[in-house]
């Protein structure tokens, strides 16, 4: 994957959620799959695919009439400097701090909390 020119900004951040979860989509499928509920204009997501591409997160190919945008991005590569910023930036690099903020703005089932629990464990034996 190329080297992404800057961090995304957080609506970014959203369409390249969008390609990860969905694969390769048209502006028009990825304007209809935006998740914060904000009216947008077409045209607005379109000028925002199009810095995406200047800034090498995203790139296209023709298919009939309608370009198809796909991330060059991987979710780790886009989301980790955000993440540690956020971490230094909010919590002053207390870990615990932010996952006790994320569990409890979050309601996670029990699945996810044994998905936790494993991630904990796996990246305890890795320090040792």
């Amino acid at each position: 994957m190329k080297k992404a020119k800057g961090k995304p900004s957080e609506l970014e951040l959203q369409v390249l959620s969008v390609l990860w979860e969905h694969g390769p989509l048209s502006v028009r499928k990825v304007h209809e799959l935006l998740r914060d509920g904000k009216k947008r204009a077409y045209t607005t997501v379109l000028t925002v695919l199009q810095g995406m591409e200047r800034k090498k997160l995203v790139d296209h190919s023709r298919e009939g009439m309608a370009n198809i945008y796909r991330p060059l991005v991987s979710q780790k590569q886009a989301v980790n400097p955000v993440m540690k910023d956020l971490l230094k930036n909010i919590f002053g690099g207390d870990t615990s701090a932010a996952v006790q903020c994320l569990l409890d703005s979050s309601n996670p089932d029990a699945n996810e909390l044994k998905e936790i629990r494993r991630l904990i464990n796996e990246a305890a034996k890795e320090k040792k």
